[in-house]
């Protein structure tokens, strides 16, 4: 097995820095400390107010150091100045992110992810820490859910955190990202599931698409975002969509061919649920003109750009699509993970 070589700006980055993780037990903050820890920070602290999750991720990554894991809530402003004190990086992952569960839970949506979001970036200005990334999602562009909605105005506060820093150093950047594939709750594991138990694999809407990226490329894109980042900037990974049946017919045919004994399953179309849209947007109309190619990734800044880039590659429905091939590699590079 050939050893992958270690990018030396992230080497420089983040070797002997203080790193502080919101929600890093949940799947993008694991993948973000998976990877920090190759470029051998002093100290990494994950915070998590899911207790059975820390237990599980000790197994996974083990007590020694630089890890420390702490229970805690970005709800409890007291809590996070205690955690963030002498912290150098702060990457803020912790959310609530299903629709259905934030569309019944209004309240505490706001509570975790707009108020939690302003007490991160609170004590991150108090304790002025150099750098703070915040991970949004595209329903944040032209929201229609609650979900969508909270994150906006996370983003807001974190695009215009700068205005309250004073004298301070902390630089203020955001990530923007389409459906990680495999994390916890996504439609992956839900059709996951669906196989497992020999169900029919349920798509609301045969013309549903997505954007979609891998774990590794979620965290990776973090990680280079942390580096370039200048103050109050958007970056979005140039992602594929895909149609969720497609998603789900190639789902079948890797798990078939896995397990050639499984019986026949079925896609079963539904009906879209109240605040679900059919396509998903990575930026809105007013911020074509800032959004900049920025090689792998776009960059939405507050300069006015000469040339506007095309809206059809920001929508999942006219974006380029992924194909089966690169799609079938993700889906058995995560069964590798469960089977």
């Amino acid at each position: 097995m050939v050893k992958k070589t270690l990018d030396k700006t992230l080497l420089k980055e983040f070797r002997g820095k203080k790193i502080f993780v919101t929600g890093g037990s949940g799947s993008v903050g694991t993948g973000i400390v998976h990877e920090l820890i190759k470029y051998k920070p002093s100290t990494i602290r994950i915070l998590s107010n899911d207790e059975n999750s820390i237990f599980e991720l000790r197994k996974k990554f083990g007590s020694s150091p630089p890890l420390t894991y702490m229970v805690g809530d970005v709800r409890d402003i007291d809590r996070i100045k205690m955690a963030i004190r002498n912290i150098d990086i702060v990457f803020h992952a912790a959310a609530m992110k299903h629709i259905d569960i934030c569309e019944e839970n209004p309240f505490d949506a706001v509570k975790t992810n707009v108020i939690g979001t302003s007490n991160v970036i609170e004590a991150s200005i108090l304790e002025d820490v150099s750098k703070f990334i915040f991970i949004s999602t595209d329903k944040a562009t032209n929201p229609s859910s609650t979900l969508g909605a909270s994150k906006l105005l996370a983003e807001r506060l974190t695009q215009n955190a700068g205005s309250y820093r004073g004298l301070g150093k902390t630089i203020f950047a955001i990530v923007r990202f389409g459906n990680v594939l495999g994390s916890r709750g996504s439609v992956f594991q839900i059709f996951q599931d669906q196989l497992q138990k020999g169900k029919p694999l349920t798509v609301t809407d045969s013309r549903m698409t997505r954007f979609v990226m891998s774990i590794s490329d979620a965290a990776s894109l973090i990680l280079k975002v942390t580096h370039i980042a200048k103050d109050g900037e958007i970056f979005i990974l140039k992602m594929p969509s895909v149609n969720i049946v497609d998603l789900a017919k190639t789902m079948v045919k890797v798990y078939k061919s896995r397990f050639p004994k499984t019986k026949r399953q079925s896609i079963k179309i539904s009906k879209v649920r109240e605040q679900e849209r059919l396509h998903e947007f990575l930026v809105t109309q007013n911020e074509i003109c800032y959004c900049q190619d920025f090689g792998t990734m776009y960059k939405i800044s507050k300069s006015l750009m000469k040339k506007e880039i095309p809206l059809n590659r920001f929508s999942s429905e006219t974006s380029k699509r992924i194909s089966e091939k690169q799609l079938m590699k993700i889906i058995n590079e995560l069964f590798d993970q469960y089977y």
